[in-house]
Order: C-alpha cells, then structure tokens, then sequence
C-alpha cells in the first residue's frame, strides 16, 4: 500500500459537528421543559447514539426511551416527544397518538421534532388529522455526523430511492445546507467540480446561499481547498462490484450501521454479540481497512506475533519497570488484543462464506463481464445462479452489472432471464424490474428494425444457441455500450503483464483485485489532473453531461496546502471500495479526501430500495 507524502495537508476535526448537533437537540428537548418521555423512530437510534447516548438525553429531563413502532403506546407521562424523519407514515402515527388521547379524555403535552428538517406536507397531514393545534413542532437541523477522520454522512438513505428513482428533490436543499454548515464552519471553499443533474442542481442552490451569506467569511483562512460533486447514476458499475477491500467486506456480510458493526457468536466465540466500533481509533481496523482481502490474514498474523512480543517483555522487569508498564502499556494492549481476536474471527467468517459462495466462478464472471468478454458463458452463470436461487440481491446484481456493462440486454436475453428470475423469487419482482428500468440500472436493448428482420429470419434457419451469438453480434453494431467507450477512454481495465500486485498495488484497481478502477474515483483524478473537464468531453458526452466547474465560488485564494484537501460529496451514496480507492490516490498524489455522502451504500443496499418486496 502507498505511503502518505510529507507534504499531505492535516485533516480538520469534524468532533465540532457532533457537538454542534448535541447542544441544538439539548436546547429543543429544554423548550418543552419537566419529565417527558421520547418516542425515537427506529432509524434514527443508532446516529442519535453517536451524538447523544442515554445518560445525556436523561440530564435533560427525558425519562424513559422507546422505540416508534406500529402499535399503541404505553406511557404514564403527561408530555410527550417524538423525533422522527419528515415522513407522512410517522406523522399519520403520531396523530392517530394523539387522537386517541384526545377521544379517552387524556390530557398531555406533544411535541414532533423532525430531523433534519419539516416538510410542508407534514403540516398539511397535521391539519387533515385534527390535531395541528394540539401539537408543537420543532425542526433538529441534524444534517452531518462524523463517522470518522474522513468521513461524513448525512445519513439519508432514501435519498437514492427519492430521488434517483422517484424524481423527489425535497432534499435538494437540505444537501445545499449541509454544505453552507460546512462552508460556515470551515472557512469558504473556493473551488467546485462535479458531474450529474442532482448534483448541478445543489451547487447551484449552495452558490446561492453563499453569495447571499455572511460577507466575513472571505476573509477567513479555509480548511477545504475543493469540492467534488458526483451523483450516483454517474457510476453504477463500481457499487455493482464484490468489495474485495476488507472495510467493503465488512459491510457486505456484517452490514456496517452508523460506523460501527455487531459481530455475532460466529465471530465472538461465545454467545454475546459484540458491537465494535470501526474507526481510525482502532489501532489494528485502521492498518487493514484499505487492503484487499488477500493480504488481511498475512496481517493480523504478523500483529499477533508483534503483540505476544510485547507482553513477553514482562518476563525479567523489576518492580520499577513492571509499574510502569502496567500503568502505562497494559491497559492498550489487552485493548488491541480483543480487537485483534475479533478482527481475525471476522476474517475466518468472511472466508466461510465466500467459500460457500462460489466466489472464484463469481469473480471469474464478473472481471469476464467487466472486459466485456465470453458473453453467452456469463449468462449461463447468471442463469445458474438464478434457478440454484442462492440470492435475489445476488441475481439481481448479477442481471445489473452485465446489463451496465452491455449497455442493455439483448432482447432475448432479458425476457428469458427475467422470466427466470420471476419464477425463481416471486412475480411480486414485476415492480422491481420496472424500478431498475426506470433507473437505468437493468435495461432491454431495443434493436432497428432491420435488425430484428434479419434476426427472426436468422432464428429460422439455425439452432436457438447459434442464434443467440448471432443476435449478440449483431446487438453489438447495433448500440454501442457506453461504458465499454468509457473504460476504452479512461483505461478502467489496467493492461498488467503478468499477476497483478496487491501487495505494493500501483493504481486504485487494486481494490478490485486489479480488474477495474472506479469509474467515479477515475473521474475525480482526471478532473484533479487536468484542473477541470477540458480534454474529457467525449467522455461527460457518455455520461450525459451535467458536468460544471467554478474556480471563484468565494473571491478568497486558498493556499497550496488547502487546495489539496477535497471534499468528495456522493449524492446517492458512496462505498467503502470509493473511500478506499481515492484514499490510496490521496497517498499518491499528495492530497487528503474528506469524504461527504448521503450514506454509505453497496450494492445490496442500493437494490433493496429498488425492491418493493423485501426478500
């Protein structure tokens, strides 16, 4: 893995954030002042831990914490408080609250926090229930936590379904905000790049609220010298790839919530599970992080002999020195040493898992499919994997990722496999096909008409599996893929003579073992490079424009050493083999990413918000 450069800027600390948004939720919470109880919706429990754990909210006068869930309350308090997201389903369950309080006679207090704001709608649902007048409300401008050094989320995972599919901007403005919170914060940003319709619609709407902000801040000295907007859609192939980086592993199989993951008894060796959380301030998580798989066990080996070492060393110390190293060393070790056992359990887990899977026939097909090659064998596989029904996600990521990377599936193609799939899973998947359509994410390719007269005359005359090679020959004059343009353009595929290296990897394919380098990461280097879209056109023309730059967003000059501190905004999500990949270009290039997205995603997550029935 590459060393950090000398002369790589330090990062800002983004802890204020968290206290910001603690002391504004203390400050909410103390406008409705004596015991109250707090009703917390179900997503919002693990960020709101991160910021305020039990022991503060019960300073602050809040009695006991329940869960919103579909279902009477019962609670003895005379004030009540919920904190939920601007949703109308939350909203409808409050009322029905209240309105059943008011119908029993009892008489109490109620107040809704939205977070990170309220919608309009929400007003109007209060009004057609009965009870605006029986209820306060309050808006907890909760827009950013820090899960790490580096990294920010907004913890908005709709905001991919919302917009993305559905065309909902309603949280446009609330990504313009948290980055004026951040331009407020940490000095003006001076510089813009980006690509993607969501992404030019919220620079244009931050650039707004900057010019009409606070005068004073040009003259402050910025901690962010740039900032790199990219919307999702822009990239679909790279979160439609296995994460080989032992972060994206991590979340792949133990699902990675708010920062932190619950490793069960397969990984813990007792009954308990264990919640860990992964950060920077994990001495044996923040050296394997960024490495791919392969090199993790070789790893935790090394640091398990290191650490036997150093707890060796006790034998032969006098009283003196056994004091010192008691009082001083002890405590860390025994610290690093659980983290090491389950880090180590955890990779035992993974290896369990990938074994069963198939994974060498699955990264088989899927760097065949990346290359574009042996077309007609990666359907086979698809089709196996569909009828064996290992997985609906897994299928459908599968059917995904070749239909990016052909630029659609031939016709024939696409009916039998979604036939397939429908019998395999359930036909209640007929919406999800028409979601992923509606995306872009699985496409059927629809052929001149010339084309399919020659086809159905071909199909006469030979057998269905000749006709097959033919129509996906002809299918290939036909419509050129877009992504095989770009790859060609951008060299996605590095050309390697020999194995490629993961140990001392050279370029940011290494996080997928060397076949393919992020789209949305090589994008971000080209435009670093190039300081802007010139000589890139033919490929924003591919990726359908949107791209904009704007060198003056504040009249302040950063200086060389902040100008190579980037903020990479992912407006749709972002993943860990993104993070890993433009950290090791950091390393390289001498810059620091602080990463914003709207949430951490991979490809399970993103499918499943496109699925209607939950498998």
């Amino acid at each position: 893995m590459a060393s950090e450069r000398f002369d790589a800027p330090e990062l800002p600390d983004f802890t204020v954030l968290k206290r910001l948004s603690r002391d504004q939720l203390i400050y909410i919470l103390e406008q409705l002042p004596g015991k109250k109880d707090l009703f917390i919706e179900p997503d919002l429990m693990s960020p709101l831990d991160r910021i305020a754990n039990v022991s503060i909210l019960k300073q602050h006068d809040v009695d006991k914490l329940y869960k919103l869930e579909n279902k009477p309350i019962y609670s003895n308090c005379d004030q009540l408080c919920f904190l939920i997201r601007p949703r109308v389903k939350h909203v409808k369950y409050v009322a029905s609250l209240v309105n059943t309080d008011k119908m029993s006679g009892r008489n109490r207090k109620y107040k809704i926090i939205f977070t990170p704001q309220k919608f309009y709608v929400c007003d109007m649902v209060l009004e057609q229930e009965g009870i605006f007048g029986d209820v306060t409300c309050d808006e907890w401008n909760f827009y950013l936590l820090p899960l790490d050094d580096d990294i920010i989320s907004m913890e908005l995972p709709e905001f991919y379904r919302d917009y993305f599919l559905e065309g909902d901007q309603r949280w446009i403005g609330t990504v313009a905000r948290a980055l004026q919170l951040l331009n407020s914060i940490y000095g003006p940003i001076s510089k813009a790049y980006g690509i993607g319709r969501c992404a030019k619609m919220i620079f244009d709407l931050w650039r707004e609220m900057v010019e009409d902000g606070d005068c004073d801040q040009k003259e402050r000295r910025s901690d962010l010298g740039l900032v790199f907007m990219i919307d999702r859609d822009v990239d679909y192939v790279t979160p439609l790839c296995s994460q080989f980086v032992y972060e994206g592993l991590v979340d792949d199989i133990f699902r990675i919530k708010c920062g932190s993951v619950e490793f069960g008894p397969e990984v813990t060796s007792c009954e308990k599970s264990i919640k860990v959380l992964l950060n920077s301030q994990d001495k044996v998580f923040s050296e394997i992080r960024n490495e791919h798989f392969s090199n993790v066990s070789s790893f935790l080996g090394q640091k398990a002999r290191s650490l036997q070492t150093q707890f060796d060393k006790r034998r032969g110390m006098d009283i003196k020195q056994m004091k010192t190293f008691v009082s001083q060393e002890l405590k860390g070790l025994k610290q690093e040493h659980r983290l090491l056992s389950l880090h180590i359990g955890a990779c035992e887990t993974i290896m369990k898992k990938k074994t069963k899977q198939d994974v060498e026939d699955l990264i088989k097909t899927e760097h065949a499919i990346l290359e574009g090659f042996e077309l007609r064998e990666n359907i086979n596989f698809i089709e196996e994997h569909i009828n064996r029904q290992v997985s609906s996600v897994e299928s459908l990521r599968l059917l995904c990722l070749l239909s990016m990377t052909e630029n659609g599936l031939v016709n024939k193609d696409y009916r039998s496999l979604k036939t397939q799939y429908l019998q395999s899973y359930g036909p209640e998947h007929l919406l999800t096909f028409s979601n992923l359509k509606q995306t872009g994410l699985l496409m059927e390719q629809v052929p001149g008409e010339t084309l399919t007269v020659v086809e159905s005359k071909v199909s006469k005359l030979v057998t269905d599996k000749a006709a097959g090679k033919i129509t996906d020959a002809f299918s290939s004059f036909a419509k050129k893929s877009h992504f095989r343009g770009i790859s060609k353009r951008l060299s996605l595929i590095p050309r390697v003579d020999g194995e490629y290296n993961l140990k001392t990897p050279k370029d940011m394919a290494y996080v997928f073992g060397g076949a393919y380098i992020p789209l949305s990461c090589k994008i971000v280097e080209q435009v670093l490079q190039r300081k802007g879209w010139t000589g890139l056109e033919e490929v924003t023309r591919l990726l359908s424009g949107n791209e904009f730059v704007d060198e003056q967003l504040c009249d302040q000059k950063s200086d060389s050493t902040t100008s190579r501190t980037i903020l990479a905004v992912f407006l749709g999500g972002c993943t860990f083999s993104e993070i890993s990949a433009l950290r090791f270009l950091g390393k390289e290039a001498g810059y620091k990413f602080v990463f914003l997205t709207t949430s951490i995603t991979n490809s399970a997550r993103m499918l499943e918000s496109m699925m209607e029935a939950k498998s």
